[in-house]
């Protein structure tokens, strides 16, 4: 009897198994191919069908590094990609919020779409994310979302990746938090309120108006970067009031030769240098 059941399980979980749509939400690191950790070309490996986010002819190198960290770490397995127009937020809106949140419904539309027309049943589809998916991106939200839905069956799975905060900090040299000390992660829209009470290092994401420059006056130190371990990486460190100017400039440069710009920094309120 019991063996059974134990085989009665077995063909069912068979059976869900093939109907059920499987996606693999993957982190590919921060630009560089050896940022993808050895979990995530495991997972590679298993995806029929990668969805991919075409965001305009500016960042065709996005779209270009992914296939080619498909290329380089996908061995003997057949696989596809599947495009479609990414959703642009709306910008200069008073409420920032409501505008994401409005991105994010036009952009799970879209998912539901390719997860409906591009994959069948029992197959694997991936989205690849920048960084971590945990990490300032909806891909999770969104996914979890057409799931709580219910209008197809489906598993996911998250894989982590290496952040541009992690990839920011190595090639500046330097640890993210002092001993003892804590460390805030944080936007430009909130940064541009005032360093937070109670924290001496923050790192500042999502920063399209510099807000940094609102911080020369104060002994504080920045590690900026631009392109994180891609080809076109830009770094720049030094006290603000010192080095503010310069990224402002490089950074306005940089965006209109590429016509995108991703960058990050960190700041750190000064100490003594044992102390750093």
């Amino acid at each position: 009897m019991h063996r059974c059941i134990e085989t009665m399980y077995r063909v069912t979980k068979s059976l869900n198994e093939a109907v059920m749509k499987r996606i693999l939400i993957i982190g590919i690191g921060a630009g560089n191919p050896d940022y993808v950790t050895i979990q995530a070309v495991n997972a590679l490996n298993e995806v029929d069908v990668f969805f991919v986010m075409d965001k305009g002819a500016a960042k065709q190198k996005l779209i270009a590094l992914r296939r080619e960290i498909c290329r380089r770490f996908i061995k003997g397995n057949d696989y596809r990609f599947a495009e479609a127009t990414s959703p642009e937020r709306e910008r200069n809106v008073a409420d920032y919020r409501g505008s994401v949140e409005d991105l994010n419904d036009d952009k799970q539309a879209v998912f539901e779409r390719l997860i409906s027309d591009e994959m069948a049943d029992g197959e694997c589809g991936a989205f690849l994310t920048w960084g971590d998916p945990a990490l300032y991106d909806s891909t999770i939200r969104i996914v979890d979302s057409i799931i709580r839905k219910g209008g197809h069956e489906i598993e996911y799975e998250v894989i982590p990746g290496i952040t541009s905060v992690q990839a920011l900090a190595a090639q500046h040299k330097i640890p993210l938090n002092r001993i003892g000390g804590s460390i805030q992660i944080t936007t430009g829209r909130l940064i541009a309120e005032g360093f937070p009470d109670n924290v001496d290092t923050v790192v500042v994401m999502l920063d399209a108006e510099n807000a940094y420059k609102r911080f020369a006056d104060q002994d504080i130190d920045i590690y900026w970067g631009a392109y994180v371990g891609t080809p076109d990486e830009i770094l720049i460190s030094g006290k603000v009031r010192d080095v503010m100017g310069d990224i402002e400039r490089v950074r306005a440069e940089a965006r209109d030769a590429n016509g995108w710009i991703m960058d990050t920094y960190l700041m750190r309120r000064n100490r003594s240098v044992t102390d750093r």
